[in-house]
């Protein structure tokens, strides 16, 4: 259990930071269209279904 709380546990957080960090960056380097947000639909109260029953 020590081998895995000083080796494994900090190498996956690593891991994931990195992969996290490259996503992240990798939007620098997208052409302009696919960098801007995605677009949000206009969801007014007539679009949205109740189920209240």
């Amino acid at each position: 259990m020590v081998f895995f709380r000083q080796y494994i546990a900090p190498l996956l957080i690593v891991l994931i930071f990195l992969v996290a960090l490259v996503a992240v960056t990798a939007r620098a380097f997208l052409p302009s269209d696919l960098a801007a947000p995605a677009p949000i639909d206009d969801l007014g109260m007539s679009s949205v279904v109740w189920d209240v029953g």
